[in-house]
């Protein structure tokens, strides 16, 4: 699979803000194995994902520097020198975000400016790529959604996501810091959080199914989603990061294969041969930032660099049951947040 744009790596200079988290140490792994120069920052604040075991087994082939990207004289110091910057540091709870919008606000707004306010000073010929969502879109006028809907998020969260994400535009036109942003779907796979419930349904869900618990399921499930495994989802950040072709652009990154929430637990509960499914009412808070069916059209990307989907659902959730099965206590602890899902 060695392609130029992997080769576009080798010996190079990359920080992975959020690296200790989900999508940054999957992606450290693959920059490790192509033989880049990988620094790792992350702030470790608990319950947002960083995991010091996610670098299990690459520990001593990274740098890490356990700080805050809120932090200007430490990100103006980590970003000299650096080739390419993935910026995945980020606050993903839209429930979180309405219980605590002003700490939302400090970690996808104004550290986006401080990462950014870094590189300009300190680092101009930075390459960097951002991790949007999909939440950016809030509830759809029609599907797939391209990259020409509006941008209507219906969360806090959704509203400081776009605007860290249109700080890296502007940065890219204006002050000629090539940035680019990847609106990302529903990311799975290994080193996930699964401590709480607030970070997403997936995870959860595939937590319970281990467990052998009973998955909840708001509505009647007919609700559709597309799914990204996390190796995918990388190796997206690393073309994007590789191409010029990118710099000032928003891109879809989703799945390929739609399916409701019905289908999806259903095929996860008989890959695990565990877990068990029940259909509950909305909650209110949680139905009022609802928004229904939502997958999307990835052309886009897919034109720019030649990204393609290459992981099966099936095959993704199996990995990451087994994943999870040999290394549960890693990533679930006695005090665990048990919410209601």
């Amino acid at each position: 699979m060695t392609t130029d744009y992997r080769d576009f790596y080798r010996g190079r200079a990359v920080m992975i803000t959020g690296g200790l988290g989900f999508i940054g140490s999957n992606l450290a792994r693959m920059l490790v194995g192509i033989g880049a120069d990988v620094l790792l920052v992350d702030s470790l604040i608990p319950d947002y994902g960083g995991n010091l075991f996610n670098i299990d087994g690459i520990a001593n082939r990274v740098r890490v520097n356990v700080a805050d990207i809120r932090q200007q004289s430490t990100m103006n110091y980590l970003v000299r020198d650096r080739d390419v910057i993935f910026n995945l540091a980020g606050q993903v709870s839209h429930i979180d975000s309405l219980r605590d919008p002003y700490t939302d606000l400090e970690i996808n707004c104004r550290s986006q400016l401080t990462v950014l306010e870094a590189c300009r000073n300190h680092n101009p010929q930075v390459k960097v790529v951002f991790a949007g969502t999909r939440q950016v879109y809030g509830r759809p006028d029609s599907l797939p959604v391209t990259e020409q809907h509006l941008v209507r998020p219906t969360d806090i969260n959704g509203i400081n996501k776009a605007a860290g994400e249109y700080y890296h535009l502007v940065y890219n036109n204006v002050f000629g810091i090539r940035a680019c942003s990847l609106r990302l779907t529903n990311v799975y796979g290994p080193r996930q959080l699964i401590k709480h419930n607030r970070q997403g349904f997936v995870a959860w869900f595939i937590r319970l199914a281990i467990e052998d618990k009973t998955i909840e399921i708001y509505g009647d499930g007919t609700q559709v989603r597309d799914f990204v495994y996390v190796d995918d989802a990388a190796d997206a950040f690393l073309r994007a990061g590789a191409s010029n072709a990118c710099n000032g652009e928003v891109f879809n990154v989703g799945g390929d294969r739609p399916i409701s929430h019905r289908d999806f637990t259903t095929l996860l509960v008989n890959i695990a041969e565990s877990g068990r499914v029940r259909y509950v009412e909305w909650p209110p808070e949680k139905k009022a930032i609802d928004i229904g069916s939502f997958y999307a059209d990835s052309s886009k990307f897919m034109q720019a660099t030649g990204w393609r989907q290459t992981m099966t659902l099936e095959e993704g959730l199996r990995r990451t049951l087994t994943f999870y099965r040999h290394h549960f206590d890693k990533y679930v602890d006695g005090s665990a947040l048990m919410e209601p899902a």
